[in-house]
């Protein structure tokens, strides 16, 4: 093996160390790609956390964590079990302290405020026609808190809602608002896997 290619594959060896430990890292990071639709009805989407199921009720949804519901067009209400609460801020542009539409790079952490206060536009700032991110916390099956975040886009009212994905950390580590939870690691590997083909 000449100089080059010996470089080469020890560069190629570390750069999969690297991947590999930013995999390890967000593997604590469980996501669940719900895409659904929240019914505008008193009883909304019931989500069980660490599991990814969802049902139209709370009895049918065993060990549920966290309900986005309501009938109104101008504010989206919100339900959670013992132990569960929706972070609670002014968010992105709102007037007053509801369930916030988060920015990314804001932090779910046990320093956050929990609460289940109906957002809106100037509540909790949520943006028509666009992406919005909320956190929460819940307590697993083994009773511990964990901390998480998901992504609902919201249609040209309040009453036209879909939730895309709910993810968490399993670590009961805090946790960052990013647009798509371990993409990083997985762009990188895909990068890696396209230059080993080619060399």
């Amino acid at each position: 093996m000449n100089t080059q290619n010996r470089i080469a594959r020890h560069l190629s060896l570390a750069a999969m160390a690297v991947v590999s430990s930013t995999a390890a890292t967000q593997a604590a990071v469980i996501t669940w790609n719900i895409n659904q639709v929240v019914p505008n009805n008193i009883d909304g989407l019931y989500v069980n956390v660490q599991t990814g199921v969802t049902g139209a009720t709370g009895a049918t949804t065993a060990g549920w964590d966290i309900n986005p519901y309501g009938t109104s067009t101008t504010t989206m209400s919100w339900f959670n079990a013992t132990g569960s609460g929706m972070v609670q801020g002014l968010g992105q542009g709102g007037t007053s302290s509801a369930t916030a539409s988060l920015s990314m790079g804001s932090v779910v952490s046990a320093s956050s405020t929990y609460a289940a206060v109906a957002s809106s536009p100037t509540a909790g700032g949520w943006v028509l026609n666009s992406v919005n991110y909320f956190g929460f916390k819940f307590l697993d099956a083994a009773s511990q808190v964990r901390y998480g975040f998901g992504s609902m886009t919201m249609g040209a009212t309040m009453g036209v809602r879909t939730l895309n994905f709910v993810a968490f950390d399993d670590t009961g580590a805090p946790i960052t608002v990013t647009p798509a939870p371990g993409a990083i690691a997985l762009l990188g590997l895909a990068g890696l896997a396209g230059r080993r083909r080619r060399g």
